[in-house]
């Protein structure tokens, strides 16, 4: 059984003998625990096997390979993207980049896991589907309207992978106190550093990168459409 075949083609139970002692989906979820905790690179057929209690060779029998059993991490981490909200297509894409931050920011690994060239599954299929069906109707041809998806799910990622970096944080507050320091003595070195930052600590403004981002990027798209 190839990746593709183990990711979109339910495999079907044996009806003699013993049944199988695991799931793929089992497996998956062991894989995504210790990613979790340790991250891709401590994922490996072996470590799965014996925080399942089985042998390495035992997990063969249903997953051919670590890349397919990354694959199979990344699409149920990420699960099936929401109805989407509102009627017109800013509101829904708004709606669907809200919805794709919290799975990357639950497990940063699936941003290394969901990018080049892979094994992709139903989930995330399912993602690029509902973001291309929001533009429906909007004049876009369909290399246009992928490419909004890649600029939208990278400023995603971003958000996220910053997000990770800081869990017990905000990262743009840490950001600010680090640079807040180093102004009050090397402002005259910086000077539009120094009052950008100035304006931010007391006028607010911080915290505000996924939707201030999000709106830039909509607004182009916007101005795109309003073209055709």
């Amino acid at each position: 059984m190839d990746g593709l075949e183990l990711l979109w083609n339910a495999r079907p139970q044996p009806k003699r003998g013993p049944r199988p002692a695991l799931t793929t989906e089992q497996i998956a979820l062991k894989g995504i625990e210790i990613a979790d905790a340790e991250g891709l690179a401590a994922v490996s057929m072996q470590r799965v096997a014996a925080d399942l209690g089985y042998t390495k060779m035992s997990l063969y029998r249903y997953v051919p390979g670590k890349a397919e059993l990354v694959a199979l991490m990344a699409d149920l981490a990420i699960g099936a993207p929401p109805s989407l909200p509102g009627d017109g297509w800013r509101e829904q894409l708004s709606a669907w980049a809200q919805a794709l931050l919290p799975g990357f920011a639950r497990h940063p690994w699936a941003i290394e896991a969901t990018t080049g060239p892979r094994i992709i599954g139903p989930n995330e299929v399912a993602w690029l589907e509902a973001a291309l069906s929001a533009l429906d109707g909007t004049g876009l041809a369909g290399w246009e309207r992928m490419d909004v998806v890649v600029v939208l799910s990278g400023h995603v990622r971003t958000i996220a992978t910053q997000l990770s970096a800081t869990p017990n944080g905000d990262p743009e507050r840490q950001f600010g106190i680090v640079l807040f320091e180093i102004m009050r003595e090397h402002a005259d070195r910086f000077p539009a550093v120094n009052a950008a930052l100035t304006s931010t600590l007391t006028e607010g403004g911080q915290d505000d990168a996924l939707d201030f981002g999000l709106a830039r990027i909509l607004d182009g798209i916007g101005a795109l459409i309003a073209t055709r």
